[in-house]
């Protein structure tokens, strides 16, 4: 699985997300994915499944340092960064994050004292690289300007119905990965430019959807709790999309 460069390691392009996955049915999903070959899993605090995400990575047998966590700080906790952390750490029994996001603007502010909590949390090893999610571009700018870092991700609604190349360029000159969630949700799947450029390559739409998000650069975490879908959406490496047919799938925007 390709990857992209943060400040404290690589990211796999293609994870599992696990919003709305709670129970036995998380830890199952995660404990399958971790079998078929993912090594980026992506939870939060909020979605209450930490304790089965850790239980997954705990019993699979894989080198923890081959597998890509990230997990996000809820905006009602701010104030208490340093707790959410350590309640998450050991809920998922790990001894550092890979990334921690705030999840969400808090009360649609930047939140720059959060932010230079997570600065501080980085520096101590406990968190290898930190970022935000559903942040403007303004919001982004306004952490830099208050503390001279930028994220080093952030976590968008990410879709060919959303794309923005202005969105993408405006955070790769910050030097921010754009990682989207909810690809498949947010995506028509019955779209001819999707349906054609699946059989023109023998794979479903849904795979090309996320094989799109790759060349735009964009990490992409798709949830299922379905081997079988699990299996097919970490399957979109094997192929290519042509310009052509990358340039259809954009104009679905």
């Amino acid at each position: 699985m390709p990857t992209l460069a943060l400040p404290g390691g690589a990211i796999p392009v293609l994870g599992l997300g696990t919003w709305q996955a709670q129970g036995t049915a998380a830890e199952r999903a995660v404990s399958a994915a971790l079998q078929l070959g993912y090594r980026h899993i992506d939870t939060a605090t909020m979605y209450r499944n930490e304790e089965e995400v850790g239980r997954a990575l705990s019993t699979v047998g894989i080198d923890r340092d081959d597998v890509f966590v990230t997990t996000k700080l809820p905006p009602e906790r701010v104030g208490r960064e340093r707790r959410t952390l350590t309640e998450s750490l050991v809920a998922l029994n790990l001894d550092h994050l890979d990334l921690w996001l705030i999840h969400w603007p808090p009360g649609g502010d930047a939140a720059p004292r959060t932010w230079e909590a997570f600065r501080a949390a980085r520096d101590e090893g406990l968190v290898r690289s930190i970022g935000v999610s559903n942040y403007s571009v303004a919001q982004i700018d306004q952490l830099v300007e208050a503390t001279g870092e930028a994220p080093a991700v952030n976590q968008i609604p990410y879709s060919p119905a959303d794309h923005d190349p202005g969105l993408l360029a405006a955070h790769r000159d910050r030097g921010v990965v754009v990682e989207g969630y909810s690809p498949l949700k947010r995506s028509d799947l019955r779209a001819p430019a999707l349906v054609d450029a699946a059989a023109a390559h023998g794979v479903t739409p849904a795979q090309v959807v996320l094989r799109w998000h790759l060349q735009h650069d964009v990490v992409v975490i798709p949830k299922s709790t379905d081997r079988q879908r699990l299996a097919a959406n970490l399957d979109v490496v094997g192929f290519e999309l042509t310009e052509q047919e990358m340039a259809r799938i954009d104009a679905l925007a």
